[in-house]
């Protein structure tokens, strides 16, 4: 597994090569199915087309953390930029916690590139401001993403073939 993370606090980024067609790791950020195996979502509705919207669920946390209170609640955005099996840009994302302001706005860009017989993985969060909030949301998605797109690559890993072509 070829993997980077950024270090910086006021975005997430992180490479992340996969065993799978770039189509297939696609296909994994709009199906229902795949969103709620990897990301461990309790719904979802994503589009990719211009446009189309890009919204994730997830439930509550049973804990809170002394920043944000309870996790979970929903990702929201618009997918503004689209070439399936490739990459797509959702822009004004916002993070809605269970309790508390939401979070945003944010880009979520993601790209898919092939590389030899599986894909190379490029995934960036990215919106700030000078907060303790803000500073503890990236703390804590960044340990999120880096969870879940391990899973993302297990779960792309596994599709057969037809699946991940």
């Amino acid at each position: 597994m070829t993997t980077a993370s950024s270090p910086t606090t006021e975005r997430f980024e992180q490479h992340l090569t996969i065993a799978a067609s770039p189509q297939a790791v696609f296909r994994c950020f709009f199906s229902p199915d795949a969103i709620r195996a990897w990301w461990q979502a309790a719904r979802s509705v994503t589009t990719p087309v211009p446009l189309g919207v890009y919204a994730i669920e997830w439930p509550t946390t049973p804990f809170r953390d002394d920043v944000l209170g309870p996790l979970g609640g929903v990702l929201h955005g618009t997918v503004v930029d689209v070439q399936p099996g490739e990459h797509f840009l959702v822009a004004d994302c916002w993070w809605v916690p269970p309790e508390g302001d939401p979070i945003g706005p944010m880009g979520l860009q993601v790209t898919c590139t092939a590389d030899g017989t599986g894909c190379k993985l490029h995934v960036r969060q990215d919106g700030h401001e000078s907060s303790p909030r803000w500073l503890r949301y990236y703390a804590i998605v960044s340990r999120g993403w880096q969870v879940s797109l391990t899973a993302l690559k297990r779960y792309a890993e596994t599709l057969p073939k037809e699946k991940n072509a």
